[in-house]
């Protein structure tokens, strides 16, 4: 098991990461998401030892990692941009771990056939890196990452440089392989479908804090305030007033769950607005993307404010007036 207690990292006077707790069980998948500059690297760097913390401690089954150096935490790292060996063989490249290990040669051959038979990639040993696509080489770096068996496997934004057809693939098969094998990982992504797809509990960096941690149904479900929210992608955010289990708003009144009454933020997922004639919300389509299984509209509400609405079934036209029923919504 990872702990990771108060944990502060400063560069040049300038804090990457203050107070940064983490705990990730054995087996466990911990999803690190954040945007650019949060302080994800960072952290994954200070877990590998790669960067010493300013304050804190980092331990592994009780073990202080503090003077334990990066090459004996038994740790696998990948990142990005995959970092292979073209002049060298597939088999070549995943056995790099192996022989710095001066593990056995005949031990070598069978745990590289047996990782590159987890990727997908049997029979690949003897191939050529220059010859192989994107996503392969990915597949690849991932075997080469689990050779040496990790007790800990990091991974750095693996998929940003594949297409989103590719990743949405790949992050599908990578999820499966470390439940399969019980893979204890730390995998960093901006992506949130990424997050959601690949991860057991999710933990949101802002500005090297941790602002929100769960598992991914409930940090979408219930975001912990307006920045989370609008970096997890909702759209439509509206204060209101709640008195008697109705939800006053600039767009119009709806009934809420919550019975405390008072002044709140409200966050409406575009799947809990719902096409009804006789809705509350009033607005003019704007605009209109087809997404395959249904349409997401843009309404324009009061004039300015725009509602994300997901549509299952023929669209309204643009520019046309309709009512919304509000079915949902999450107080912050």
């Amino acid at each position: 098991m990872l702990l990771v207690e108060r944990v502060t990292v400063e560069i040049l006077g300038t804090a990457i990461l203050s107070d940064v707790d983490i705990e990730v069980q054995d087996g466990e998948v911990l999803a690190v998401l954040g945007p650019s500059g949060s302080g994800k690297t960072t952290l994954l760097r200070t877990i590998a030892g790669l960067q010493p913390p300013t304050r804190g401690t980092l331990r592994w089954d009780g073990e202080d990692l503090a003077r334990v150096p990066v090459e004996n935490r038994g740790f696998g790292l990948m990142f990005q941009d995959y970092a292979l060996f073209p002049h060298q063989s597939i088999g070549a490249n995943v056995a790099f771990g192996l022989r710095m290990q001066r593990r056995p040669v005949a031990e070598i051959d069978a745990r590289v056939s047996e990782v590159l038979d987890w990727v997908g990639l049997p029979a690949y040993a003897d191939r050529r890196i220059t010859n192989l696509s994107g996503g392969e080489q990915q597949r690849v770096a991932l075997a080469r990452a689990l050779a040496p068996a990790p007790r800990l496997l990091m991974l750095d934004e693996p998929l940003g440089s594949l297409d989103r057809i590719l990743r949405e693939r790949l992050i599908v098969e990578l999820r499966q392989l470390l439940v399969d094998h019980s893979i204890t990982a730390v995998y960093v992504t901006h992506d949130q479908e990424e997050a959601f797809t690949i991860a057991d509990r999710l933990l949101v960096l802002r500005d090297g804090t941790v602002a929100q941690e769960g598992t991914p149904e409930s940090v979408y479900r219930q975001p912990v305030d307006e920045w989370t929210a609008r970096f997890l992608g909702f759209r439509n955010i509206v204060r209101a007033d709640v008195t008697e289990g109705t939800a006053r708003t600039s767009w119009g009144s709806f009934p809420t769950q919550h019975e405390r009454p008072g002044s709140f933020t409200l966050v409406i997922p575009p799947d809990a607005i719902e096409l009804d004639p006789n809705g509350a919300v009033r607005g003019i389509v704007d605009s209109r993307v087809f997404r395959g299984g249904h349409h997401v509209l843009g309404v324009s509400v009061t004039g300015e404010t725009i509602l994300d609405v997901e549509i299952v079934g023929p669209p309204p036209e643009i520019g046309a007036e309709i009512k919304l029923r509000v079915t949902n919504a999450v107080v912050l």
